[in-house]
C-alpha cells in the first residue's frame, strides 16, 4: 500500500473516532444542562447551611443543605459543548470525504492540505482550552458540594445525597466526568489529526516537487532526446590539431 493511501486511511480512522468522542461530549453536557435547568455547574460557588428541617421537608429536626451563591458562567459549559459539536460535524464531513478519496484514489491539493493543517492546529488549541476549563470547573463544583472535602462523602458519592436544590443532581458527576474524559480524548485526537495532516502535506509537497523532474532524469539516464524520443547520436571523437 502506498504511503499516501496509508496516511489517508489513518486519517479516516481518526475522523471516525473523533465523531464518536464528540458525541460523548455533547450528549452528557446536554443532559447536565437539562437537569440543571440551563444553569452551569462549573465554577459555581456556595456554602452549606444548617436549618430547621420543617422549613424544607415539613419534618422536625435540623438538616444541612447546600446554598448556591452564584452559578457558574454559561460560557464555561457552552465552550465545551461547542468543541464537541464542531468535532462531530467535522468528523462526519471529513470521514465521508476520506472514504470518497479512498474509493476514487484522489487526495487533497497542496492548498487544501495546508488549510487542513491550520484548522487542525487551531481546533487543537481550542479543544485543549475547553478541556482545562471543564476540568477546573468540575473540581471547583466538587469542592463546593463536598465543602472542601470536609463532608463524609466524595464528589461522586454526593450524587446520592439530597442537596435540597431546585435542580436534579442525581447524575451530575457521571455526566460531567464522562464529558471531561471524552473532551481530553478529543484533544488527543485533534493532536493526531494535526500530525497526520502535516504528514500528508509534506508527502504531497514532496511529490509535487519531485514529480516533474522524474521524466527528465529518466531521459538523461537512458540517453533519450526529450524532443523526439529517439536516442541521441553519439558525438564523433574530436581529432587533435597540431599547429606549426
Amino acid at each position: 500500500m502506498e504511503l499516501d493511501r496509508r496516511l489517508l486511511l489513518a486519517h479516516c480512522a481518526a475522523h471516525t473516532v473523533s465523531f464518536v468522542a464528540g458525541l460523548l461530549v455533547v450528549v452528557p453536557m446536554a443532559l447536565n444542562g437539562s437537569a440543571f435547568k440551563g444553569r452551569c455547574a462549573l465554577f459555581s460557588t456556595g456554602y452549606w447551611r444548617t436549618e430547621n428541617r420543617s422549613e424544607l421537608t415539613g419534618q422536625p429536626g435540623d438538616v444541612s443543605h447546600l446554598v448556591v451563591q452564584q452559578w457558574g458562567p454559561p460560557a464555561a459549559c457552552q465552550f465545551a459543548t461547542f468543541v464537541g459539536i464542531f468535532t462531530v460535524l467535522y468528523g462526519a464531513a471529513q470521514g465521508w470525504r476520506c472514504l470518497f478519496y479512498l474509493h476514487g484514489r484522489h487526495d487533497d491539493t497542496l492548498f487544501s492540505s495546508f488549510l487542513t493543517v491550520l484548522l487542525s492546529m487551531c481546533v487543537l488549541f481550542l479543544s485543549g482550552g475547553a478541556s482545562v476549563i471543564l476540568s477546573l470547573g468540575l473540581d471547583s463544583w466538587c469542592d463546593t458540594v463536598t465543602d472542601d472535602n470536609t463532608r463524609p462523602y466524595s464528589c461522586a458519592e454526593s450524587q446520592s445525597v439530597q442537596l435540597y436544590l431546585d435542580v436534579d443532581t442525581s447524575s451530575f458527576y457521571t455526566e460531567l466526568s464522562l464529558a471531561q474524559a471524552s473532551l481530553w480524548g478529543v484533544t488527543a485526537l485533534w493532536l493526531i489529526q494535526s500530525i497526520l495532516s502535516f504528514l500528508r502535506l509534506y508527502h504531497s509537497h514532496s511529490q509535487h516537487i519531485s514529480g516533474p523532474c522524474l521524466p527528465r532524469e529518466k531521459e538523461l539516464l537512458l540517453g533519450y532526446s526529450p524532443s523526439d524520443g529517439s536516442p541521441s547520436p553519439p558525438h564523433p571523437p574530436t581529432t587533435p590539431t597540431i599547429l606549426i
